[in-house]
């Protein structure tokens, strides 16, 4: 509780947010960094691995979607909103090592993923005046 409030109802009180479900919220920033990592993989392919073209034109669709999706998190700060995606952006990233291209971890990505949503979750859910 953080006056009378759980975490969660002082994030959306008192950091400047419009109220939205930090759930939707987090939902959001993880949609965009899918899109944003399989936007960029697609370049990634094209450039590095030799993969057609064609695989251009998902990937700017892609970033397309990632730059709107960014739009639509109930922050009321670019720059804010951006931090705490960084931290999102991280964690997906050594995900998608995982998933994508079948590459375990270490320990140093892991603990570097750690911070970073940890960062992350400290700017979302600071308690800050109006």
């Amino acid at each position: 509780m953080i006056g009378g409030r759980t975490p969660v109802q002082s994030c959306a009180q008192d950091n400047g947010r419009k109220g939205a479900p930090v759930s939707a919220t987090i939902a959001i920033f993880v949609m965009a960094a899918i899109t944003e990592i399989a936007g960029c993989f697609a370049f990634w392919a094209v450039v590095r691995l030799q993969a057609p073209t064609v695989w251009l034109v998902p990937g700017v669709v892609s970033l397309v979607v990632f730059g709107w999706l960014l739009t639509q998190v109930d922050v009321d700060y670019a720059g804010r909103a951006y931090a705490i995606y960084g931290g999102i952006y991280i964690a997906a990233s050594v995900v998608w090592l995982i998933a994508a291209e079948s590459k375990t971890p270490d320990r140093f990505d892991v603990l570097g993923a750690l911070v970073s949503v940890a960062g992350a979750l400290i700017i979302l859910f600071a308690p800050r005046s109006a």
